[in-house]
């Protein structure tokens, strides 16, 4: 759900206590003060883990009885990944969660102190005062079958964007030892391409052989007919390759490598995409959206449901 500024300031009321944290690694520090900017208590601080969360949420306990406070609201900029574990420990309490914006923080850490320098008493409170004065967010923290969904999504994001990686450095290589492999095969990713790749990779070693025996190797794995002219091509291509012949022999070893990280890539993004396909016939109604899109790839289906996970 979506507020403005107003109906996020009107959230905050005389029972609320806002309490500013600053996330860190390994120690988080935190002030209280209510929807004035009256500060209540001490600055706290505590360890990102379970000793340190309990330990915090005995102090605003304790401070909420004290100054008769109903709702607790602590606010955080979203540092890194290191924020998560606590957002998850105040959420199991049901308590709201917000986030501030951290260019907003650093812009208004010279309000208090004309200095827009770091500070552990000073960050909490900068970022309670944006919380207070409405400028938040909540974050939208799937859970169930969602968050699941959202974990596996970044898995495949990440693996695409190692995967294209991979591609750049084959690219690469090819460039520099046999630049003229891409006239035979348009597509390095092909099958005969790919063979070729891993049984004689450089000009030197297609010289060597016949047409006959590289086809061989092609109708290993390769159903579809491979005709002897793209053999044929592919030596007088080695015969006129303009390609580095200096290391070939560290060379062949490089592409080796660069190939099984390829394959191994190329096989985890299939494995997390049916994982995928898996969890989205979960999700409500995803048969539904099944029937009416029989032909949808996973990644239409994913984007069905990429709002829910990503608002």
């Amino acid at each position: 759900m979506k507020y403005n500024q107003n109906l996020k300031i009107l959230q905050i009321t005389e029972k609320t206590l806002i309490v500013g944290v600053d996330i860190a690694k390994e120690t988080h520090h935190a002030r209280a003060f209510d929807f004035r900017g009256i500060e209540y208590g001490k600055r706290i601080e505590f360890s990102n883990d379970i000793d340190g969360m309990e330990k915090f949420f005995k102090w605003a306990v304790e401070i909420m009885n004290k100054s008769n406070k109903e709702h607790l609201m602590v606010g955080m900029e979203p540092t890194g990944h290191y924020w998560l574990c606590f957002a998850q420990f105040l959420r199991d309490k049901n308590h709201k969660v917000v986030l501030v914006n951290p260019f907003h923080v650093k812009r208004s850490k010279e309000f208090d102190d004309n200095s827009p320098t770091k500070n552990d008493r000073k960050d909490p409170k900068t970022i309670a005062m944006l919380v207070k004065d409405g400028r938040y967010v909540e974050p939208n923290i799937p859970d169930g079958i969602y968050s699941e969904l959202r974990i596996a999504v970044d898995i495949r994001e990440m693996l695409t964007k190692d995967l294209n990686k991979i591609k750049n450095r084959v690219a690469r290589w090819l460039d520099i030892y046999f630049p003229e492999f891409n006239k035979v095969f348009a597509d390095w990713e092909g099958k005969a391409a790919l063979i070729t790749l891993k049984e004689f990779p450089t000009p030197a070693k297609i010289i060597g052989i016949r047409a006959e025996e590289i086809l061989a190797a092609w109708k290993k794995e390769v159903n579809r007919a491979v005709g002897i002219k793209r053999a044929l091509k592919l030596i007088e291509a080695a015969s006129q390759s303009v390609g580095k012949r200096d290391g070939i022999e560290m060379a062949e070893i490089e592409i080796k490598i660069i190939l099984e990280q390829y394959e191994m890539i190329v096989k985890q993004i299939k494995e997390i995409e049916s994982k995928i396909e898996e969890l989205f016939m979960q999700v409500p109604d995803s048969i539904y959206e099944c029937r009416i899109m029989p032909k949808c790839s996973i990644y239409i289906r994913e984007n069905i449901y990429r709002g829910r996970i990503y608002k």
